[in-house]
């Protein structure tokens, strides 16, 4: 199949192909994606739940041998680059080996009240930097039923190419937002009828057990990095702490995994109870 937009491209440094450059350099991607208001979107499946869920391409850079099965996800007008597995890793950095990239027009950001709209259940994540860390926690939210994510402006963009990645496109399911100021931004979750619970260390937390034997209605975790935890300033302004019950001497779990089971804990029953 010829489709109308194709160019074959056969020089790395193509002024066409800047979107896709150096995609392996995080400090530089960090910067140059928001600025630009792109996201790229890396492998068929996550193209496919980005455009599912009203994302729009802006172009897309892959091998010929991918044409055939992403022709029904290109849009006309959008410029398709082609070329050969070389010049694809010459450009990006690394072997493209997942079908193609897209670079995405990026989103505005919802408005923080509008997600906590008739949602029950929400997690904030505080300053986690680590993109495989917020990939990771957003699949965790998408198959435990969490309804909103809202990252603080520390935290490492949602829509980074490995944050996506990990996810597996969930970070197309779960609305999120930044919330900011923060923690400042604890009185918003309060004025919305929210109890808001730190997952923290503290002399007082209670036990993730004790919280799911009287869950209040809405409920919002706020969890920090392993090492450092959350601020000082978070604690103090949330409700009330919470530890997850451990053994053999561990007392932290990774991000990602304590998002897990403390979503799991405090899901909302199927029946909506």
């Amino acid at each position: 199949m010829t489709l109308p937009d194709v160019v074959h491209v056969d020089d790395p440094a193509d002024d066409r192909l800047a979107d896709f450059n150096r995609l392996t350099d995080v400090v530089l991607r960090s910067r140059h994606e928001p600025a630009k208001g792109l996201y790229i979107a890396e492998s068929s499946t996550v193209i496919r739940r980005a455009v599912a869920a009203g994302h729009r391409p802006r172009s897309f850079l892959m091998a010929p041998k991918w044409l055939d099965s992403m022709a029904d996800v290109i849009p006309p007008g959008v410029p398709v680059y082609v070329a050969e597995e070389p010049v694809l890793k010459e450009i990006t950095g690394f072997h493209l080996h997942r079908g193609a990239l897209a670079a995405m027009h990026r989103p505005p950001l919802r408005e923080v009240s509008e997600l906590l709209e008739g949602a029950r259940r929400v997690v904030v994540l505080e300053d986690i930097v680590d993109h495989t860390n917020v990939g990771a926690a957003m699949r965790a939210c998408a198959a435990l039923g969490v309804d909103t994510v809202l990252f603080t402006p520390s935290c490492a963009d949602p829509l980074y190419r490995r944050a996506v990645r990990v996810s597996m496109g969930t970070v197309f399911q779960v609305p999120w937002t930044r919330i900011d100021p923060w923690p400042a931004g604890i009185e918003t979750l309060r004025a919305h009828g929210f109890t808001v619970a730190a997952l923290a260390l503290e002399d007082d937390s209670v036990s993730l057990d004790d919280l799911v034997a009287d869950p209040p209605e809405k409920l919002a975790l706020v969890l920090g990095t392993e090492g450092d935890g959350l601020k000082a300033s978070t604690v103090a302004g949330c409700d009330l702490t919470v530890r997850i019950p451990m053994s053999g001497g561990v007392d932290s779990l990774n991000v990602a995994s304590a998002v897990a089971v403390a979503a799991w804990a405090t899901r909302v029953p199927a029946d909506g109870a």
